[in-house]
């Protein structure tokens, strides 16, 4: 029995998000095993390094899924790239051992956010970033990107509904750049809750706008109430770019 981990890249916008439905094969899960099991012969279950919600993007999602089949990898590599959807694409193929867990073995990620921050929108761009007209102060913003990272319990930045686990993470890095009208916002950690990542876009941007105060973020670790941190930002922004493992 072979494990083969993927690394994969896909355009979400079409899609209902990463995890198979069952009442809808319009996911990015299910679209891959669609594919492996008409490869293999097989009924293919692939586990991802974790979700990305309807809308969001990859340039490095990871999964792995065991099989029997002996094909080399680069002949799967492909005829996965020849039958998937053109906006799924597997970057590499590499056999790893028994044990290589997709999402129990991350030690962290890598993602993304765009904003256009311009009155005008872009034709480009409004697929893959959030247009936000208003002015941004970056410096506030800085400011409560420093305060985001190291360890704290994010419970009031994500929309958990059950508190079974910790809901302590750590943040290595928060960082804006600004190209032009377009802003990047980086967020390397050792892991994100539900819709965090979101949710600390829609309270940076609310900072930045003048809206809520800088303060605003100790009080949201203090209090745990996710009412009080800013929206969800919308998922078309959002990219997963790198994940993590030993």
């Amino acid at each position: 029995m072979r494990n083969i981990k993927l690394t994969i890249e896909y355009d979400g916008k079409r899609y209902l998000g990463w995890q198979r439905l069952g009442d809808s094969d319009n996911t990015i899960q299910g679209k891959i095993e669609g594919v492996l099991t008409q490869l293999t012969g097989e009924k293919i279950e692939i586990i991802g390094s974790g979700r990305t919600d309807a809308g969001a993007h990859a340039r490095g999602q990871v999964a792995n899924f065991k099989t029997e089949t002996t094909m080399e990898r680069e002949k799967m590599l492909d005829f996965m790239n020849r039958y998937l959807p053109q906006d799924i694409i597997i970057k590499k193929v590499e056999d790893v051992p028994e044990r290589f867990h997709a999402r129990y073995n991350t030690t962290g990620k890598k993602y993304s956010y765009y904003v256009w921050n311009d009155a005008i929108p872009s034709a480009f761009e409004r697929y893959y970033s959030l247009h936000y007209p208003q002015p941004l102060d970056i410096d506030k913003m800085n400011q409560a990107c420093s305060l985001l990272v190291g360890s704290h319990d994010f419970l009031g930045f994500s929309s958990l509904k059950k508190m079974k686990k910790s809901t302590v993470r750590t943040i290595d890095e928060l960082s804006i750049q600004r190209e032009g009208s377009l802003l990047h916002f980086t967020f390397v950690g050792d892991g994100f809750l539900y819709n965090m990542v979101r949710i600390i876009m829609g309270t940076l941007l609310e900072i930045g706008a003048g809206t809520m105060e800088v303060s605003a973020i100790e009080e949201i670790f203090k209090n745990r109430i996710r009412q009080h941190a800013g929206e969800t930002a919308p998922s078309h922004g959002l990219f997963l770019d790198e994940v993590y493992y030993r």
